[in-house]
């Protein structure tokens, strides 16, 4: 049985972008908005993946995001946190 999260519409649209980018094995809807994207925990994405996610969200939204940046961690805590990070620096 797959449990529906609320996401606000922003999160729906990261969520998509997420999945095909990716080439999840899982609808944009399955995505828990407060799970963790990195490691064992949530999603389990890796450091290929963020880079993969970075380009896809340059070239989607036209934010920046730079391996260096000390807040990364942060910032891809998850989907609500990645959503609120673009909507705040976005370009596009």
């Amino acid at each position: 049985m797959t449990t529906i999260i609320d996401k606000s519409g922003f999160e729906e649209e990261l969520a998509a972008l997420i999945v095909s980018s990716l080439n999840l094995d899982m609808k944009p809807s399955e995505l828990d908005p407060l799970a963790p994207l990195y490691g064992d925990a949530g999603l389990g994405l890796d450091s290929i993946d963020a880079l993969e996610l970075s380009l896809a969200l340059s070239k989607q939204y036209g934010i920046q995001l730079r391996a260096d940046d000390e807040n990364n961690s942060r910032i891809f805590a998850s989907l609500r946190n990645l959503a609120a990070h673009i909507q705040q620096y976005r370009t596009k």
